[in-house]
């Protein structure tokens, strides 16, 4: 069982990935997080899927103080998407016209959705941008909703004033992505139990 789980969780991180490589080349708005990790690259010196993994790394020491524990999928999280992003990215064209650009920006929230109820699902430890949500809720009493509401609001500001990409699918995600998560979770939480109580919209990881 353990062996399932684990390559479940090792194709969900890697699909979510090319998920958000596909995004990036549609180049019409990134989720909040991915605003953030686009604008801050740049201003590191590092590419964008180092980028990813280094924020990963910074928001899992916030857990600290939050007594959140992490599992090996926290660790993976860490070393595989944006690993995974960087990989990908050269392998995808460009893609030219609007018609082009926003397949590759739907199938990509799809992915990411399908990816994030696969790797949720394993149940082998949250993302870190997850747990420091859950964690945040968790010590303070505070809605899911609303820690959710404002970690997401919160950096997608930042990153957005360090120059990401904020577009119509930045909105797109923000409508569609619980949805998608929602009735993809289900197939993938063993024993095809009912997904999360709380929202199982992932956060990038």
């Amino acid at each position: 069982m353990i062996t399932r789980r684990l390559i479940q969780l090792l194709w969900g991180l890697a699909l979510y990935g090319i998920s958000m490589a596909l995004m990036l080349r549609a180049n019409l708005g990134l989720d909040p997080w991915d605003v953030l990790h686009q604008g801050l690259a740049p201003r590191i010196g590092l590419s964008f899927g180092m980028t990813v993994n280094l924020l990963g790394l910074i928001v899992l020491l916030l857990w600290i103080p939050l007594r959140q524990r992490p599992g090996i999928g926290t660790v993976l999280n860490i070393l595989i998407i944006g690993t995974v992003v960087d990989l990908s990215l050269p392998l995808l064209p460009a893609p030219e016209g609007y018609p082009l650009r926003f397949a590759f920006l739907i199938g990509g929230i799809v992915l990411n959705g399908i990816a994030g109820g696969a790797y949720i699902g394993a149940g082998l430890g949250p993302g870190p941008r997850d747990g420091l949500m859950t964690g945040i809720s968790g010590r303070t009493s505070w809605p899911i909703k609303l820690v959710r509401t404002a970690i997401e609001l919160s950096v997608l500001a930042t990153g957005w004033l360090m120059g990401g990409t904020v577009g119509v699918g930045t909105v797109l995600y923000a409508l569609t992505i619980g949805w998608v998560v929602h009735y993809a979770l289900p197939f993938f939480t063993l024993g095809r139990k009912q997904a999360l109580a709380v929202d199982p919209a992932p956060c990038s990881g």
